[in-house]
């Protein structure tokens, strides 16, 4: 299997969707891509030194979100089929950003928020320790970091050019934090060739990224693994992940989101467990937990977690439960 590497520069980055962009790269099925990425705002560290730059013009009309890198297309990649992607790697860059306040979203808005003077939180980013520190008012605080990827997707089957900020059913701005090193994400394929892109990189991020904004960061080395599956067709993302299987939902209204994300849960464990859906939200009333993944895309998202040995299925020839 072939390895390739790609980084950021004015032919490779784009902030939008769409199967019009022309792919920058094309590989196959079990192939590696290596990026580089700019953190969301598309900014990157300086070769001179260190600190945080803008090296690239944005264009109108197809830069206005975050700094993606892409598309590549993938030889054999059908619509209807399903795109496995490995993650292989996930490697912070030495800087971050967190904004907070006065920008009219509706939880700042809701909370009296949006009178206050922006607080933009600058981060040093140790990958040794994996911390993260800032300073309030003059006093250090400190938090773990857990990187991932808050935007990985294919454009939709539709013409024209679509916003990176909203989740949808082949990706984007899905923002779930479990998305770490050691985990699988399986999306369903959009369109011929899939046009996966990749970017905004987060140090680390609660559930919901409640100011808007995670830690949000360049990535110095992301390294990607995918994997056709023509044999699997979703309707929805799911994942595979160090802390469980995850499905997801998305939708302006949390109960829809909580829904869909319900619904993929329901068919993972009947396929895992032979179990029918009834049998299935009985047992995993028990087991599975519902997370808000993030409230502040428009499109809203929610995921379920069944982490782990959570159900021990037992073979037993009165029951006729197959194991796992």
């Amino acid at each position: 299997m072939a390895e390739y590497r790609l980084a950021p520069d004015r032919n490779t980055l784009h902030g939008s969707f769409s199967k019009e962009f022309a792919p920058v790269l094309t590989i196959r099925s079990g192939d590696t891509v290596n990026y580089t990425t700019l953190d969301a705002g598309w900014g990157s560290p300086s070769p001179a030194d260190g600190k945080r730059i803008k090296p690239y013009e944005r264009r109108k009309g197809l830069d206005a979100g975050h700094a993606l890198c892409g598309p590549i297309y993938i030889e054999g990649a059908k619509k209807g089929m399903t795109l496995e992607i490995r993650m292989n790697e996930i490697v912070p860059g030495p800087f971050g950003f967190t904004a907070a306040g006065k920008y009219p979203n509706w939880q700042n808005q809701r909370l009296g928020l949006t009178e206050v003077e922006e607080l933009i939180l600058s981060w040093e980013l140790d990958r040794q320790t994996m911390m993260g520190k800032t300073k309030i008012a003059g006093k250090s605080y400190s938090v773990g970091l857990h990187p991932f990827m808050g935007v990985l997707g294919m454009p939709p089957d539709e013409p024209g050019v679509h916003r990176t900020f909203p989740p949808r059913f082949c990706g984007g701005n899905i923002d779930c934090k479990e998305l770490i090193r050691g985990s699988t994400l399986f999306l369903p394929i959009s369109v011929d060739g899939a046009l996966f892109s990749v970017g905004d990189g987060h140090a680390a991020q609660g559930d919901g990224e409640i100011s808007c904004q995670a830690i949000e960061c360049p990535m110095e080395e992301v390294s990607l693994t995918f994997v056709l599956h023509a044999d699997l067709h979703l309707t929805m993302p799911r994942a595979y992940t160090p802390a469980g299987w995850i499905t997801f939902g998305f939708h302006e209204d949390l109960n829809e989101a909580t829904v869909q994300a319900m619904d993929g849960m329901l068919d993972l464990m009947g396929e895992l467990y032979g179990l029918n859906r009834v049998q299935s939200i009985a047992i995993g009333s028990s087991v599975v937990d519902l997370r808000i993944t993030q409230v502040v895309n428009g499109v809203k998202g929610v995921h379920a977690v069944l982490s782990h040995g959570a159900i021990i299925a037992e073979t037993s020839e009165s029951e006729g439960v197959s194991p796992c």
